[in-house]
């Protein structure tokens, strides 16, 4: 009999986890707002969200429950929600995917998981609280908090390619990343390696400048870099949301996913990952 896994938003990291779950042999299941789920095969797919509940005994016989469902202004759908549920049936393994954002601004500076948490942004403060709900619910839970994710259809090379890419430089700035597929095998490596209570930064070795991460897809591309453009003259350009990925400037330390999950990132820096997704998704004719 199968192991049954369920998965609280299909999302972006979510659809990669579920699809390896499956390879090793999980039955998966998982929600949607919409319950459709066309692009996760082999999952079994319910809608879900604040104001549509699951009927509880869809949870039943689980032994192990993820969710990636960002917190909303009232608090964790997820947890304030179906938590009583998910504590009644208590899963084996209960995992929560969390941010780096957490951490507020340290000035390019270091973080690791020893850090305390100090938010600048009101989503981080909502993931803050909610990682601090799901650790006190009694759950045997293992928080991941997560850089800023890019994979196939979501990276460097794919702004490229759609022509919207700008290199804007703040001098000092850095972000950590991580390949979507380094999350899935994390996560994986985790459920190997249980211990409730744990908090993973997922993130590659190689925090690095937005620009240099423009100008390297533009290489793998073969075609000329757009020019550098000053922070000063491009912060009136931005999106409040766009502009609010400038707020924090820091580095992640990854050495606990390492050394405690055993856990080999198949992309170490932007470089490898971008590389990838190049031969994965070649230019539509």
């Amino acid at each position: 009999m199968s192991r049954r896994f369920f998965l609280f938003g299909l999302g972006f990291s979510g659809r990669v986890i579920a699809r390896r779950l499956l390879a090793a042999g999980w039955s998966v299941a998982g929600t949607t707002r919409s319950g459709e789920g066309a692009d996760c095969p082999g999952v079994d797919v319910h809608p879900f969200d604040r104001d549509h509940p699951l009927p509880d005994s869809v949870l039943d016989g689980v032994d192990a429950l993820l969710s990636s469902v960002p917190p909303d202004s009232a608090g964790d759908p997820v947890m304030d929600v179906m938590g009583a549920a998910i504590r009644t049936r208590a899963p084996a393994w209960v995992g929560y995917l969390s941010t780096t954002g957490i951490y507020g601004d340290h000035g390019g500076g270091r973080v690791d998981e020893t850090t305390p948490a100090a938010p600048t942004l009101d989503r981080s403060r909502r993931r803050a609280a909610a990682e601090r709900a799901w650790l006190d619910s009694g759950l045997p839970v293992h928080v991941f908090r997560l850089a800023g994710i890019y994979g196939p259809g979501r990276s460097a090379i794919d702004t490229v390619r759609a022509g919207q890419a700008r290199r804007i430089v703040k001098p000092g700035q850095v972000f950590s990343r991580i390949h979507v597929d380094d999350i899935a095998e994390a996560v994986l490596a985790s459920l190997a390696r249980p211990h409730p209570g744990g908090i993973y930064n997922l993130c590659d070795d190689d925090a690095a400048p937005p620009q240099d991460v423009i100008a390297h897809a533009c290489h793998l591309l073969g075609i000329e870099p757009p020019p550098e453009m000053a922070w000063e003259e491009a912060e009136a350009t931005l999106s409040p949301m766009a502009r609010s990925f400038y707020a924090d400037n820091k580095r992640v330390d990854n050495a606990r996913m390492k050394r405690d999950l055993g856990v080999t990132l198949k992309y170490p820096s932007y470089r490898e990952g971008l590389a990838a997704i190049l031969r994965e998704t070649p230019p539509r004719p």
